[in-house]
């Protein structure tokens, strides 16, 4: 190991000058040499930047893996520069704890057969969150987390080389008017023993001694300027690089909710087809049972908001008897839509949430995004509202509404 005293010395010296520097800026009493306005705004977009960044990017990982057992060794794995090991997730491991029991009981039992059939849907799930976890850990994480260990890392190093550079100027700034009162006050009162740098002949007057002083601070001030100036536009062109930092996050975080919306979708996809296979398994199995129990089904039974001419009274929509499911019997003496009137208390406002086209006349189409206003009657389906649109009046699905208040 080179050990260099010398060099050591001269760091030692320029790190206890800049902490004194330091210390009278806060005390207030030295002057301190302000950035300009357009780079303090970049530092402070900077910051917040890091800051959001960092913040999100902590739950993110908390929102992709709950446990921080694991957060924990995935972080080492890193660090060491190894390969994550596959870890089977919870959807996969109930999927198998169902298949294994299934084995148990018999496959042929309804009760073992049905736990095969949702095992291995459930594999299925867990299949999909991997995949998702994985893309979103390459497409949304990863460049999160090269921005805080590479690039702000990278701005940080030159941020604090810039202060560097300014404490220096400002120290710079102050050795020469502190010469130049010393050169000021020889001049008016000249005194050999007192004033005399101890490098300087005895016959040399105190004026001209502090005279060069003041070309040599001077000197030294034009080189910390000129390093300063250097500096800070360094700092500043890596500054406004945080305007493609921005961009690439913005990227990042659409490829973000592509992989969720793609995972819920196959989510939604897989529950809908194992909804079907047990809806199909159990019909077969148990016919008479499922066409008795066939009335008060509200999503399986019903799946799409198809609805009668009139409001329902106290029978549900879905009947046993109805030709086409999701249709409401009509039986007489029942209400008519437009006899129907906007209670004084208990209506609401409601958002729609998705484009929806009237069956008949009894009901009201709706558009996405807009609002209306919806109230209930005694007796009338669950799954439905009487909604109003200016004049126009009919029933609304509960399942395209957002209620406000």
């Amino acid at each position: 190991m080179d050990f260099n005293l010398k060099k050591l010395t001269s760091d030692a010296g320029v790190f206890f000058t800049r902490a004194v520097q330091f210390t009278e800026e806060k005390l207030g009493s030295a002057e301190k040499t302000e950035l300009d306005a357009h780079l303090e705004n970049l530092i402070a977009r900077a910051d917040c930047t890091k800051n959001w960044t960092e913040k999100i990017f902590r739950q993110t990982e908390v929102l992709l893996q709950p446990n921080p057992s694991a957060r924990i060794e995935e972080f080492f794995y890193e660090k060491l520069d190894k390969k994550i090991p596959s870890r089977t997730t919870n959807g996969e491991l109930l999927g198998q704890y169902m298949l294994d029991a299934a084995k148990d009981f018999g496959p042929g039992t309804p009760y073992g057969s049905t736990l095969i059939t949702v095992g291995e849907y459930q594999s299925r799930l867990g299949g999909a969150e991997r995949e998702f976890l994985q893309t979103s850990a390459i497409n949304f994480l990863t460049p999160l987390r090269n921005f805080l260990e590479g690039d702000w890392r990278t701005i940080s190093k030159e941020r604090r080389l810039l202060e560097n550079r300014r404490l220096d100027l400002d120290i710079c700034k102050a050795r020469v008017k502190k010469a130049k009162q010393a050169e000021a006050k020889a001049a008016a009162e000249p005194d050999f023993q007192e004033t005399r740098p101890r490098n300087y002949v005895l016959s040399a007057s105190a004026s001209a001694l502090w005279s060069e002083e003041v070309d040599k601070a001077e000197q030294e001030l034009r080189v910390a300027q000129t390093e300063f100036d250097r500096q800070a536009e360094v700092t500043r062109l890596l500054l406004e690089g945080i305007s493609s930092t921005h961009v690439n996050h913005l990227r990042c975080l659409h490829e973000f909710v592509e992989a969720q919306a793609t995972y819920y979708a196959q989510c939604h996809q897989y529950m809908q087809e194992l909804q079907k296979e047990l809806s199909s398994a159990n019909s077969d199995t148990y016919p008479n049972s499922f066409a008795s129990n066939a009335k008060p089904s509200t999503s399986a039974t019903c799946p799409s908001p198809v609805s009668s001419a009139t409001l329902p009274g106290v029978s549900p929509p879905c009947l046993a008897s109805s030709s086409t499911p999701g249709i409401a019997q009509e039986p007489s003496g029942q209400l008519k839509i437009q006899d129907v009137q906007q209670p004084s208390t208990g209506h609401r406002k409601a958002k729609v949430l998705y484009d929806y086209d009237a069956h008949d006349t009894s009901e009201l189409s709706l558009l996405a995004d807009e609002l209306i206003t919806v109230y209930t009657v005694p007796g009338m389906d669950p799954d439905w509202l009487v909604g109003e649109r200016g004049n126009q009046k009919g029933k609304v699905p509960v399942t395209y509404l957002e209620l406000l208040s």
